[in-house]
């Protein structure tokens, strides 16, 4: 009789199970292939990938966006975007969902072309890859060391347009603004201070930006393969950095806290383990990356722009000079200083709106999830577009037009302005690139008035924002 109860157990226990199953299975194919965004794979293997791809080589790369949206009547769309399957999310409601699920539902994602640029990035995973570098950004990037930086920036301003500049008839505006960015860089993170090192670097630089995200196919003259030959390069003369650093600080030659580089040789994880020489370069690396060529991107079209609108040049020298006047001579800014460039940080905050750096970055969905009525598996590659928000004019009116005033006050409503990410994965340099940017404003406008030498000129995303031609600019300069 215990035998018939306990089998009459199991029949109903298994005949629950089954049950649970054939309901799980049931709710999961009503989200399958059925519910999935709207979408086409594209082409085997690279998918949409140069459609992508082109539309910002022809300077519009929202226009994949826009085109998608306006098709499938969605804002979330499928497509296959560097051989992965990706969902692509716009507008508000998809940024807010992106940004407060990190960690949660998705996680950051670089394309494969990233991973074989930086080698030691397969070790560990994103997530934690993420972990480790804020927990070392922060001391060098909060407000009270970012203080310490300004006299540091403007100095390098002085020397940069003073042996760059001045005493030109015209120059070329987009390398000199990632000559002048990177080289605060070189000094803040590795206290390089001599420009002829910093030199050596800024064309592997240049290399390694234009293929970091591409196809990932490494033959010769592609630009994977530039980018891969140029990033080893780099490393290589960021190792002979590390080891110097090393015997300096054996020596007492070098400071504990003087730069992230040193910080990074000295810190050790929660297990009390070291990063590597080659870890290090990596990460270091990527802080370049990062901490020049936005930045640099931004400055360009700085100046492209108040070429283009006088009234708003007129402003920001205004502003400007008020606070060039109340310095006495060879004083550098100070952070005050930079508060009060209430108004150039609006005309700043329009051009990133515009012509943004970031146009968008990767998640990789790490649990299916419903999203809008659409099923989303693990597994797939999520992509948010700065541009979907940025030029909506559900959220910008006139979108197109250039005006500073929509970032007075309140500014712009929560997750519709996003040049530097959101949630936890908000660019931890914000900061420091609005510090670079005002300062170059700065110092720029009080020198000169300028003009453009190529009206229309032509401008290419690849992958970020450029003008395809260096904005040629003559320069006007003010009798000292």
């Amino acid at each position: 009789m215990e035998h018939f109860y306990i089998t009459l157990l199991l029949l109903f226990v298994s005949f629950v199970t089954l049950s649970l199953f054939v309901l799980f299975y049931k709710h999961r194919s009503n989200y399958s292939a059925d519910n999935l965004p709207p979408g086409r794979p594209g082409l085997p293997f690279v998918g949409e990938t140069l459609e992508f791809l082109s539309t910002g080589w022809k300077g519009h790369p929202e226009k994949f966006i826009f085109d998608r949206i306006a098709k499938y009547s969605s804002q979330v769309f499928k497509t296959n975007i560097l051989g992965e399957p990706a969902a692509v999310f716009c507008g508000v409601a998809c940024n807010k969902f992106l940004f407060s699920n990190e960690n949660k539902l998705v996680t950051a994602w670089w394309p494969s072309s990233v991973d074989k640029i930086f080698p030691s990035s397969l070790q560990t995973s994103s997530k934690e890859e993420s972990k480790k570098m804020r927990k070392l950004l922060p001391q060098f990037l909060k407000p009270e060391a970012l203080q310490r930086y300004i006299g540091i920036m403007d100095a390098i301003a002085n020397e940069h347009f003073a042996s760059q500049w001045e005493n030109k008839e015209q120059v070329l505006v987009f390398p000199l603004a990632k000559r002048y960015t990177f080289w605060l860089a070189c000094r803040l993170f590795l206290s390089i201070e001599d420009p002829h090192h910093v030199s050596k670097f800024e064309e592997p630089f240049h290399l390694l930006a234009s293929g970091i995200i591409s196809l990932p196919i490494d033959l010769p003259r592609t630009p994977f393969n530039r980018a891969i030959k140029a990033s080893n390069f780099i490393r290589k003369e960021l190792l002979k950095v590390i080891k110097q650093r090393k015997v300096d600080l054996s020596e007492g030659k070098a400071s504990p806290t003087q730069d992230i580089l040193s910080h990074m040789l000295l810190t050790s994880d929660e297990n009390g383990q070291f990063m590597t020489e080659v870890d290090i370069a990596d990460k270091i690396l990527g802080l370049l990356i990062g901490g020049h060529d936005t930045a640099s991107a931004a400055c360009t079209f700085i100046v492209k722009y108040l070429a283009e609108l006088p009234h708003i040049y007129e402003l920001v020298y205004k502003e400007q000079m008020e606070i060039a006047k109340s310095k006495s001579p060879g004083e550098s800014l100070s952070w005050d200083d930079v508060q009060k460039m209430k108004y150039s940080w609006n005309v700043a905050c329009e051009v990133l709106r515009l012509a943004p750096p970031l146009q968008g970055a990767f998640r990789e969905a790490i649990n299916d999830f419903i999203f809008n009525g659409f099923y989303i598996p693990k597994g797939w590659k999520l992509y948010w577009s700065a541009n979907s928000t940025h030029r909506n004019p559900e959220y910008f009116s006139e979108p197109l037009k250039f005006d500073p005033t929509r970032f007075e006050g309140k500014g712009s409503a929560p997750y519709t302005f996003v040049p530097f990410g959101g949630g936890p994965r908000m660019c931890p340099g914000k900061e420091y690139a609005r510090l670079e940017i005002l300062v170059f404003m700065h110092n720029i406008v009080k020198r000169f008035k300028w003009k453009k030498l190529v009206a229309d000129e032509k401008i290419i995303v690849d992958p970020m924002p450029m003008p395809a031609k260096g904005l040629p600019v003559l320069l006007y300069p003010y009798k000292s």
